[in-house]
């Protein structure tokens, strides 16, 4: 894992090369958006009753996304480096959230926030680009998710998590796995143990 070398410029640059293309001046833009945070394992990113202002680019770590219903936890979202996370209704409401962040292990981020990213993509074709881009990608995400839970058997939906979210697979907790995939533990212990996969 590249770890701790990356630097707020390398980040603006990888934001980049996934979203869209950007000019050195551009770049030089999207670096003074960014902000690094520091979270340890087991720490709160955004609890509830917060209002989520910012996306994040996970540079390092993993985080959970979960609410409380009925009195248990239930897993929204997982997601590693590489990827972004943002509590979305809350984002664009501007109204506190029901959904919490976690870091599941120690986790690096840059955020993105909103209010900022929006003022310099006014003036910024590229800086749009990579806005409208990231959001994209957390509404499938969503989708994926609940097309995911809705349509398929236990078996399938384990098989295709691990296709989409191998390193989440690997390094999350079964507990929060199960809860992702609405599944008990043991069912989830099942459908690992009897599935094979490449």
């Amino acid at each position: 894992m590249k770890g701790m070398t990356n630097t707020i410029r390398d980040i603006a640059r990888e934001l980049a090369r996934k979203y869209s293309t950007m000019t050195h001046d551009e770049l030089d833009i999207l670096q003074s958006v960014l902000v690094p945070m520091k979270f340890a394992k087991g720490e709160m990113i955004l609890r509830e009753g917060e209002t989520c202002t910012n996306m994040y680019y996970i540079d390092k770590g993993l985080v959970r996304q979960f609410y409380f219903k009925n009195g248990k936890q239930l897993t929204e979202h997982m997601a590693v480096e590489g990827n972004i996370v943002m509590c979305i209704e809350s984002l664009f409401r501007e109204e506190p959230t029901k959904l919490q962040m976690e870091a599941l292990e120690a986790t690096v981020l840059y955020a993105l926030p909103k209010a900022r990213l929006e003022e310099v993509a006014m003036h910024n074709v590229n800086i749009q680009i990579l806005y409208r881009k990231i959001l994209e990608e957390s509404l499938i995400q969503s989708q994926v998710h609940a097309d995911l839970v809705r349509f398929e058997s236990a078996q399938d939906r384990y098989r295709k998590m691990w296709k989409q979210n191998r390193e989440v697979a690997l390094r999350a907790p079964l507990v929060y796995i199960a809860s992702y995939l609405q599944m008990t533990p043991e069912t989830l212990s099942r459908v690992r143990s009897s599935t094979l996969l490449d």
